[in-house]
Formats: C-alpha cells, structure tokens, sequence
C-alpha cells in the first residue's frame, strides 16, 4: 500500500512538472536570432525593462540561437503596435533590434505595419497563450521555463559559454 501512494505521488509531481517542449513550436514564426548551438525560445515584450535586459545579455552569447515571440503586456499601451512594426519589416532581426534598444521609443507612429504583421502578431500571442505564458521575459532553456530575467537560472540552463 504504502509503494502504490509513493507510486501515485510521483506520478503526479512528474506529470505537474512537465518540461516545456520547445520542439512543438512553429519557428517559422518567431524571429531567429543567432546562430549557436544552444537554443533559447524566448517570450518578450519590447516595452518591458527586463526583456531589454535580456535582449542586451543574449547578444553577448554567441553560442545562443534565439527563437523570439512576442507577449505584449496590457500594461504597455504601445508595446503591441511596436511587435506589429517589427513583424511588418523585411528585416525583423534588425527591427528587433533597434526596437529593443529604446531608440524608437519617442516614434510618435509606427509607419510601414502590414496586415502580414498584424497577422503574425496574432499567431504569436497565440503561441505564447498556448505555452501558458502570462508574464514576460519568459524562457524555454533545455526543457526549463524561466519567468523573468534571472541570471543565474539561465547561465545554469545553458551551461558556459
């Protein structure tokens, strides 16, 4: 009796702490951002403070492949006209990027949003709800979810550089 509860137990916490699947994740509608060999998928939104921190530390990896979503927060009135712009651009990696560095943040309006963006902003609010994210930055790191920009949680994730 006292095997089948410790049996069922463990079922249960194995079942409640499923890793994340990164794999189930449609790629082609994320931002590819570098080219190592660890992956990181990562959930931001490009008015969060945090999310920019991390934009900032990722840069420095070079042994780092991202695959960037966008969740933008009710709580950041432009943060979804900002995705639409990135995502409306030929080149989202480098609109990403100038996005995320704050400089387009006195941008009175977004010009050059395409009903494809719009479209693809859609799919990855999707994405992120389907991935029960609900607080940015989030992370998939070898099958670990990290909420928020913790440091040692994602050096310890991707091991060293």
């Amino acid at each position: 009796m006292k095997k089948n509860i410790l049996l069922l137990l463990f079922m249960a916490v194995a079942a409640a702490c499923n890793p994340a699947d990164a794999a189930a994740l449609d790629f082609g509608k994320s931002i590819t951002l570098g080219s190592g060999p660890k992956t990181v998928v990562e959930f931001t939104d490009p008015d969060c403070p945090f999310c920019r921190k991390a934009s900032k530390y990722f840069e420095g990896r070079r042994d780092v492949t991202r695959h960037v979503f966008f969740y933008p927060l009710p709580r950041h009135p432009r943060a979804k006209e900002k995705v639409r712009y990135i995502l409306s651009q030929m080149d989202r990696a480098a609109a990403y990027r100038e996005v995320m560095s704050g400089r387009m943040d006195t941008v009175a309006k977004f010009e050059g949003i395409t009903q494809k963006g719009i479209k693809l902003q859609e799919e990855q609010l999707e994405t992120a709800r389907s991935q029960k994210v609900d607080s940015t930055p989030t992370f998939l790191i070898n099958g670990r979810i990290i909420e928020g920009f913790d440091l040692k949680k994602i050096e310890e994730a991707l091991g060293p550089k």
